[in-house]
């Protein structure tokens, strides 16, 4: 057991799975009381007993605001105060050709992934503004940075306003002693893909097992990214060990989007001396 946030309460939407549950579970073993989030409430309570008297569950779904009013008022009544808040609910977005999305699919990837977000800082901000201190951290993605990582141009675009509504925030907020920053995973082994193709429950978790065997050499590290991986990430953000950390993005992605893997390249030099030596 570590003390990084010794003391501290944080709530982590999406709690329930993948690096939301990881995050939660890393919060704890750090010292914090947390509130963990999540639309399945059998595994919630299942979680939470065995994080022990340090957690509390709420059942809810980030897209309504009087959900997430509720769950910064619990945390509130429950410890005493809210120093740290994880927006990591969302999910999958319509894909496919810009001219075949519907408005109605675009409209309720609006509610999963940004509006949730927004719900989150309203919220949470005059807590956290009030006693002078506090750290927001909302999940983003490596396809906010650059295009092609995602097959859906929604899901881009919500991610990529994220982390812009996160910088934007941070500068109000810095005056209060709150921080806001977000995290942008690349390749991360979770049921994500299997919600984008269609599984849900249980089946989208279990998706995973299958992701990290396929995503080991879709980065430079040579190995596939863990929930771990972003929840390391996220308790550095919330900690006290980053203070001086605002309106900034945290890419956590083996090399993803930094350039080519060297090997490629020195494959396509190889293969351009060979054309060139070829009579």
């Amino acid at each position: 057991m570590g003390t990084r946030l010794q003391g501290k309460v944080a709530i982590v939407t999406g709690a329930t799975s993948g690096i939301g549950r990881r995050t939660a579970e890393r919060f704890v073993e750090e010292g914090a009381f947390v509130v963990l989030a999540g639309r399945r409430a059998v595994l919630g309570r299942e979680i939470v007993a065995d994080l022990g008297a340090t957690a509390r569950f709420a059942e809810a779904d980030v897209e309504s605001e009087d959900a997430v009013r509720g769950l910064v008022e619990l945390a509130v009544t429950e410890f005493g105060r809210l120093d740290i808040l994880f927006n990591n609910a969302g999910g999958p977005a319509p894909s496919g050709s810009i001219a075949q999305i519907a408005a109605d699919d675009f409209d309720s990837a609006v509610r999963v992934v940004l509006r949730s977000v927004f719900f989150g800082m309203k919220h949470a901000a005059p807590v956290m503004s009030t006693a002078g201190s506090g750290s927001i951290i909302s999940n983003a993605s490596v396809a906010a940075h650059v295009a092609g990582y995602t097959t859906s141009h929604i899901y881009a675009g919500l991610k990529a306003a994220i982390v812009q509504l996160s910088r934007s925030v941070a500068l109000e907020l810095a005056e209060q002693g709150v921080r806001v920053n977000t995290v942008s995973p690349g390749a991360i082994a979770t049921g994500i893909f299997g919600r984008g193709a269609g599984l849900t429950g249980d089946d989208a978790d279990a998706s995973a097992t299958k992701m990290r065997r396929m995503l080991k050499r879709a980065q430079p590290i040579p190995r596939t990214g863990l929930p771990d991986d972003v929840a390391e990430a996220v308790v550095f953000l919330a900690s006290d060990e980053s203070t001086f950390i605002t309106g900034r993005d945290l890419v956590i992605d083996g090399g993803l989007i930094a350039g080519r893997r060297w090997s490629d390249n020195m494959a396509g030099r190889a293969a351009v001396h060979d054309a060139l030596s070829d009579p």
